[in-house]
């Protein structure tokens, strides 16, 4: 069975053991989105329900963890941080292929373009960025300890154990030579600022497209997503948006280059940054060219990990292909930076 089908019979059976009121002939539809983690929206008894599943096949080591996933979004239940309820995690392969879990389905909206077309007037766009930003710091600003997540990530410099993991990363999944990628591996390790000693929950994949917002209203319901999370340096979610927003806008990863943000309402990187600051309780960063260059290396990796798949015939989503094209120009547009 491929990542893109589940074995109805044997999941219900195993639901209906674990979840309370779960009954009734279940139904799966797999989303669109979801490029690691296959996801699922399932529907029994009248109530729907997400699974989010680890792909079958062999697997670069350590990614796709989605029982860390379920660990971190069970721990932030009591949050600030808008998180979906987690019902159950099954690390029994035998259910249906691969360790998953199953969480609350959500009705909202998923925004993939930064500009936000879809929303009625500038103030509008103006609130989605600021709940953006709120969620953002709420998330950097939860205590750890209390919640029970001082041991979800490693001691030491963050952005140290980032590079190491992503170069391997990319290293275990290289195609070809790409000489921008390799230059940035010599510059990244030799310009790595001190660690600050903050330490928080990072996301690892901060961006639009993985909050749920609202149906309705310019808020954030729901932070998804959360593969990636671990203990570290908060500035990396920050420069994870930022990165994101320079990018050009028809790509595969939606970017604003060239927008004109006033118009539309959309704040300046400088604004979005000077109120993430405010929430919590910085007052400037240095080294930001850093962090942004390393965000660009990271998605490179990420992105090159994609057309590994694709080639393995294990993705899962057919624009695999078309994202792994993207891993050369962005690290050309890091080498910009450097220069």
């Amino acid at each position: 069975m491929s990542a893109h089908e589940l074995d109805t019979l044997k999941l219900g059976e195993y639901l209906a053991e674990h979840i309370p009121d779960f009954a009734g002939p279940l139904t799966t539809e797999k989303f669109a989105g979801g490029q690691s983690n296959p996801t699922f929206k399932l529907s029994a008894g009248g109530r729907d329900y997400v699974l989010r599943r680890k792909p079958p096949g062999e697997l670069l080591k350590s990614a796709h963890a989605v029982d860390r996933e379920f660990r971190v979004i069970s721990a932030l239940r009591d949050t600030d941080v808008p998180v979906p309820r987690a019902y159950v995690l099954c690390e029994d392969e035998s259910v249906i292929g691969s360790m998953f879990y199953v969480m609350e389905y959500l009705e909202g909206r998923i925004l993939w373009d930064p500009t936000l077309p879809e929303a009625h007037d500038n103030a509008e766009r103006a609130a989605i960025f600021d709940s953006m930003n709120a969620t953002m710091a709420a998330l950097h600003n939860v205590d750890v300890d209390a919640v029970g997540l001082s041991d979800y990530g490693r001691p030491g410099n963050y952005f140290e154990r980032q590079l190491s993991r992503w170069t391997k990363q990319y290293r275990a999944s290289e195609t070809k030579t790409i000489p921008a990628m390799e230059r940035l591996m010599e510059y990244l390790p030799a310009n790595m600022p001190a660690d600050d000693g903050r330490v928080s929950l990072v996301h690892g994949d901060y961006r639009l497209d993985n909050l749920m917002f609202h149906p309705t209203e310019p808020h954030a319901i729901a932070l998804l997503d959360w593969e990636l999370s671990t203990l570290g340096n908060p500035l990396a979610d920050l420069a994870n948006q930022c990165m994101a927003w320079m990018l050009p806008g028809d790509g595969s990863v939606a970017g604003m280059a060239g927008v004109d943000r006033k118009s539309l309402g959309i704040p300046t990187d400088e604004e979005y940054i000077a109120r993430y600051c405010e929430r919590t309780g910085r007052e400037g960063i240095d080294n930001w060219n850093f962090y942004i260059v390393f965000s660009m290396f990271r998605l490179a990796a990420i992105l090159q990990g994609v057309l590994k798949r694709a080639e393995q015939g294990n993705a899962s989503s057919p624009e695999a292909r078309a994202r792994g094209a993207l891993v050369e120009p962005l690290a050309d547009l890091a080498n910009s930076l450097i220069d």
